[in-house]
């Protein structure tokens, strides 16, 4: 009886701890599902849908096409419809001096009328096509000026995740060296143990570990903070926990040479701007120069009054009356005043080649700089790749000295130093080659083909 209960007991004891089990891993399961794995093709197309930057210039493009619509609007006629009520007193008349003599008619007390109007423009110096034209080259300049905003967010958010992906490296490279800093610790306590070492040995192992787990919490921070940075690009909120891909391959991309890359400029969203403002300013220019021009338009109007007082004494019948016509005006004041308009039209069209020039040479500049920095990059990475295989000799070779007490404690830190720098740099250089690779599209204007 006594061997029933405890083997009822022991089951119940187990279902109890499978329970927890599960509990415990349901709770872990849904953590995991909480985290948002993003790649960084997903980053940047988050980025292009939520970032506020970028809604603010689409909403730029779209008050440049209103404008555009608003001044085709021009071209239609004007109408307008009046119409007024009112009463007036008789008419007296002092026929000897102030208010002597006075001699009344009476007049028809109301008077009415509905009217319309309808104007419609013919010519104005080809001010409204003009007009027409400069808000169609503000709507491209909008456009351009969008996608300068995109390709700097979205430069931005390349910055901020590989950075991430190079401080996560840096993590994982930490975490497996106080791995290896906790397995040195132990034989160093045990060589302790044997007399081989001293207490300051010890201390120094102790020392190195406590400072490799300092660097791991100040570069979990680090990550926070630029994570945290990545929500507000991406406009996720802060209270939703999100990482990025780590498996996925830094891909190490050719390079073309810098005139190719030169002759592809153009594509410059800050050089085709300021070829759209030249544009602007020449519009201008004929904008002002339809001053000089005379203006011509079509009218027409009808009209039903009461009573009519196109006779006196007026006669008390309704009537209507309207008429069609064209007429022409010159302002004649354009002569003398539209000189100076004209000429400083013209001083802004010079200044604005003059920055189209100075922007290019910048680019050029910028693009140069890019080039020669990514193939610096480029070129470390044999240098890299043998330093790390040095670096992992050096600590096999000292790490093996030290144990047969062929070394100090100070050889087997600097070599372990070594090899953590070693890795590190190795990572580093590639994700410096991925940024500057970048950056190289986004200063010729191509890094919108890259997504």
């Amino acid at each position: 009886m006594f061997r029933k209960k405890s083997i009822i007991s022991s089951c119940s004891l187990l279902k109890k701890v499978l329970f927890c089990s599960l509990f415990i891993l349901g709770i872990h399961s849904l953590q995991a599902q909480q985290t948002q794995i993003i790649s960084l093709k997903e980053a940047v197309q988050l980025a292009k849908e939520n970032n506020d930057h970028i809604l603010q210039a689409q909403l730029e493009v779209t008050l440049a096409d209103q404008n555009s619509q608003e001044n085709k609007e021009r071209r239609l006629p004007e109408i307008e419809l009046s119409g007024s009520y009112s009463r007036i007193t008789n008419l007296t008349e002092f026929k000897e001096g102030f208010l002597k003599g006075k001699d009344v008619v009476h007049t028809i007390p109301e008077i009415y009328h509905v009217g319309t109007a309808i104007k419609m423009p013919i010519y104005a110096g080809n001010k409204i096509n003009n007009a027409i034209t400069i808000a169609n080259q503000q709507k491209n300049k909008a456009d351009v000026n969008q996608e300068k905003v995109e390709s700097d967010i979205q430069l931005a958010v390349i910055g901020n995740y590989l950075g991430i992906y190079k401080l996560m490296a840096l993590q994982k490279i930490i975490e497996d060296n106080i791995a290896e800093e906790k397995k040195r610790l132990q034989e160093v306590q045990s060589l302790q143990k044997h007399g081989t070492v001293t207490k300051n040995e010890v201390l120094r192992t102790e020392l190195q570990l406590s400072d490799r787990k300092l660097s791991a919490l100040t570069n979990s921070k680090n990550i926070q903070i630029e994570l945290h940075n990545l929500k507000t690009l991406l406009q996720i909120p802060q209270e939703q926990e999100i990482s990025i891909d780590t498996t996925a391959t830094i891909l190490e991309n050719g390079i073309d040479s810098y005139e190719s890359y030169a002759a592809k400029s153009v594509q410059n969203e800050e050089i085709r701007m300021a070829n759209q403002e030249i544009d602007i300013k020449k519009t201008e220019l004929k904008l002002v120069k339809g001053n000089y021009l005379p203006k011509i338009q079509f009218f027409g109007n009808f009209n039903l009054k009461y009573p009519n007082y196109m006779f006196f004494p007026p006669d008390p019948y309704l009537y209507s009356l309207g008429q069609v016509g064209i007429e022409a005006s010159f302002d004649l004041s354009g002569l003398y005043k539209n000189k100076i308009k004209v000429q400083k039209a013209k001083t802004e069209i010079a200044w604005e080649e003059r920055e189209a020039k100075i922007t290019k040479d910048k680019v050029l500049d910028q693009l140069y700089k890019n080039h020669t920095q990514y193939e610096e990059v480029v070129e470390r990475f044999a240098v890299v790749d043998k330093a790390v295989a040095l670096a992992d000799e050096n600590y096999r070779i000292v790490k093996l000295k030290y144990l047969n007490q062929l070394a100090l404690i100070t050889e087997m830190v600097d070599a372990d130093n070594a090899l953590v720098e070693a890795k590190y740099e190795k990572i580093a250089t590639r994700i410096d080659a991925a940024m500057k690779h970048y950056e190289l599209l986004h200063t010729a204007g191509l890094l919108h083909e890259e997504n």
